[in-house]
């Protein structure tokens, strides 16, 4: 693992992030066409900087988190974007960012023990991928006639199955911090 920074696919990943506020902008201004194009190419550079970190060899420290921050951000104003227009209600805004506190809850004993951010696993990938998928086509779903229909019935089954695997992934990484700390209380010779 590298620690470069500047990198290919970590240049794309900071690109992915000043997209954010230009998302945010286009979003709350009700630019939807401009919006959603913003998110298709972000969704489209995120595969593409895990794919050209790998075929490069560049993967990095640095990418490892912000890969991650990128999707969350892109998330969360999407989530905040789209519960202030109405066009989703709050209780989805509420239970995504209850899984993202939650795991923002356990990084101070994850860095306390030397362990930096847990590692993304396929249920995060899948889940980030379902959400992320779930927003453009619920504010398609705001279009009349066939697309609006498709587009809403589409948005909500992706958007229920995000829901649930990033529960799921959630999980998941509170039973890995607590093997971690398990570990290393059993290394230090403190019972657990």
């Amino acid at each position: 693992m590298s620690t470069r920074v500047l990198t290919v696919p970590n240049l794309i990943s900071m690109l992915r992030l000043a997209l954010v506020p230009v998302f945010a902008v286009l979003i709350i201004t009700s630019h939807d066409v401009a919006a959603l194009l913003v998110l298709a190419f972000s969704g489209f550079t995120d595969w593409l900087d895990g794919a050209v970190a790998r075929r490069l060899d560049q993967v990095s420290k640095l990418g490892q988190v912000l890969d991650p921050a990128a999707d969350r951000l892109f998330i969360l104003v999407t989530l905040v974007a789209l519960a202030w227009r109405d066009v989703v209600p709050l209780w989805l805004l509420v239970v995504i960012l209850s899984r993202d506190v939650l795991m923002a809850c356990l990084l101070p004993t994850l860095t306390r023990l030397g362990y930096g951010p847990l590692p993304v696993n396929f249920l995060g990938k899948a889940a980030t991928f379902a959400l992320l998928y779930a927003f453009p086509l619920l504010l398609l779903a705001e279009s009349s006639g066939t697309l609006g229909a498709v587009a809403h019935a589409a948005g909500w089954a992706f958007a229920w199955w995000g829901v649930g695997l990033y529960w799921a992934s959630g999980a998941l990484y509170v039973v890995q911090a607590r093997e971690l700390v398990a570990e290393h209380r059993a290394a230090a010779g403190t019972p657990s």
